[in-house]
């Protein structure tokens, strides 16, 4: 069965640098679909970018760009979130999303694209 799971979650201050984590289990890593949500107390959950498995293609919420990057490393089934600069409001619980078989054309930010969903990770950023 597919799993996600997230990790390294923390409380940094402004301006700092995280990364975050997702390994995978339970598919092939050939042409999915991986993504990373945000969701902060209160609001729903946003789209923060994606990254197809076939190839590199990535895409970004417009409030990251420059800022976040999204990778894979494919000999180990994971995919990362590198965030630089971090601000007050990239504070939100972080997620790990798939969705397998697919492109991830159209998908960013579209929540019911994807069946497949992590636990989460508490990024907190203070000033």
């Amino acid at each position: 069965q597919v799993q996600l799971a997230e990790s390294g979650g923390d409380s940094v201050q402004v301006g700092g640098s995280l990364r975050l984590s997702c390994r995978t289990s339970g598919f092939a890593w050939g042409l999915n679909c991986m993504a990373w949500f945000r969701q902060a107390p209160g609001k729903r959950r946003e789209g923060v970018a994606t990254i197809f498995t076939g190839g590199s293609g990535t895409e970004y919420v417009d409030s990251v760009k420059g800022r976040f990057t999204i990778s894979q490393d494919v000999a180990e089934k994971m995919v990362f979130l590198q965030m630089d600069d971090l601000r007050p409001e990239d504070t939100a619980m972080y997620f790990c999303a798939a969705v397998t078989g697919g492109y991830c054309h159209g998908k960013l930010g579209r929540v019911r694209e994807f069946p497949y969903w992590g636990q989460g990770t508490q990024v907190t950023v203070s000033s």
